[in-house]
């Protein structure tokens, strides 16, 4: 018997409900992909900004004039720091950008502009340079009393392993989607096997392998969850490019929260999930179809 006797299964009546269910699988698939690559990429930026950059915090002094006693200091510390071998750059930063910094919190008027903020320096490392902290901490503390160094390492571990956080809870996402299809593409299968029994025992009768007549069932179900899965996941890419103009309809970015919306570089991952989906639908249909067949046959 040859490949072309059948090319097809006929399409179950109630198969509609199986592809909604594919396609919605997908569409949370590709979600959990989306997520991932946000995370990846926040946390690539987030250390990226942050490498090679030390901050200093200059507090409001507890006693005497506190203006005068900021500034002092503040001057004091920019000496320590300028002389430092390996800094290519410190500055302190304005009031507007001080205002910008609060703002996300605070909001911005007369009230916020009264507050006692501490001054921060930012400071700019040579690349490739080592500055010894330890000994940079201590001359700030000896020129200017109030002062902290920050250089970050404790944000970017914890800002590490949220993103890390993230993107395994999206891979343990996935895969329990993986399983889900191949338990719903098994169920799909057995009962194609029952409402196609009269035709799998002649195509046996005829001398049909049983490796031929799993093709019909494997090729069947990975088309069709194919096309599903490729129309939940365009929804899900759409989804996140119309994330990017949200704010022409009047929602605001959070400016201390990533951008949720993915390139078209990021979006072409999207295409693994119908892939793998189809995949996981022919291997799935294949065994199942062999198991019941040699069984009974």
């Amino acid at each position: 018997m040859n490949g072309s006797s059948v090319r097809f299964m006929p399409r179950e009546k109630g198969a509609a409900p199986l592809d909604v269910v594919i396609g919605i699988m997908a569409f949370l698939a590709a979600l959990a992909l989306g997520a991932s690559l946000l995370a990846d990429r926040a946390s690539l930026g987030w250390r990226t900004g942050l490498s090679d950059r030390l901050t200093v915090q200059i507090l409001v002094p507890a006693k005497g004039d506190a203006a005068s006693g900021l500034a002092q200091e503040t001057r004091a510390a920019l000496a320590v720091i300028r002389a430092t071998p390996g800094i290519a750059h410190a500055a302190p930063l304005s009031e507007d950008e001080m205002q910008s910094l609060v703002e996300p919190w605070l909001g911005k008027g007369s009230l916020v502009a009264e507050l006692p903020l501490p001054k921060l320096i930012d400071v700019v490392v040579t690349p490739g340079a080592h500055v010894d902290l330890a000994a940079l901490g201590a001359r700030l503390e000896k020129a200017a009393p109030d002062s902290q160094l920050d250089d970050h390492s404790r944000w970017l571990a914890r800002l590490k392993g949220l993103a890390s956080t993230i993107s395994w809870t999206a891979y343990g996402i996935l895969i329990l989607i993986a399983v889900a299809t191949a338990a719903t593409v098994t169920f799909a299968t057995r009962a194609g096997l029952a409402a196609h029994h009269e035709m799998v025992a002649l195509l046996h009768q005829m001398g049909a392998r049983s490796g031929f007549i799993a093709s019909a069932f494997e090729r069947h179900y990975a088309l069709a969850t194919l096309g599903a899965s490729a129309f939940g996941t365009a929804l899900a890419a759409l989804l996140f490019l119309a994330a990017g103009g949200l704010e022409f309809v009047g929602v605001e970015a959070v400016p201390f929260l990533p951008p949720i919306a993915l390139k078209l570089s990021e979006v072409g991952w999207f295409a693994a999930v119908p892939l793998s989906a189809a995949l996981i639908a022919w291997a799935t249909a294949r065994l199942s179809v062999l198991s019941v067949v040699r069984r009974i046959y």
